[in-house]
């Protein structure tokens, strides 16, 4: 993924209301290898989408941005929202507080370690 991709939902996530930023709020945030917490906040900006996780105790209650290329599938049913990251490549991004929420620096930051070929970025094997 590379510029303002990593920060849209992948068409296959765009079919479900996940656009309405209330509805996956409070839903579980599950990563390739386990749970990380919940989705505090969402949005559906377009070329800017991203959710805020608590992490309540795996990061010791920190919460981290993900933009929105990351997610890979939203289940309603289950409320859960599935991301195609590790816990360690999720650990290791850029500190997040939630005064960075605008902040283009951060952003930039945090989309070039999600992006391709860095130590956030997993090769979508569905592409």
């Amino acid at each position: 993924m590379h510029g303002s991709e990593i920060w849209t939902y992948r068409e296959t996530v765009v079919g479900s209301p996940v656009g309405k930023t209330d509805v996956v709020a409070g839903y579980d945030v599950e990563a390739l290898d386990g749970s990380i917490g919940k989705v505090d906040e969402a949005t559906f900006d377009a070329g800017s989408a991203y959710i805020v996780v608590d992490t309540g105790p795996w990061i010791f209650g920190k919460k981290v941005m993900l933009p929105a290329g990351v997610v890979r599938e939203v289940d309603h049913d289950d409320e859960r929202v599935f991301v195609d990251r590790t816990k360690d490549q999720i650990k290791n991004a850029p500190e997040f507080d939630d005064s960075l929420v605008g902040d283009d620096e951060f952003r930039g930051r945090l989309g070039s370690y999600y992006g391709s070929g860095a130590g956030g970025y997993r090769e979508d094997p569905g592409a």
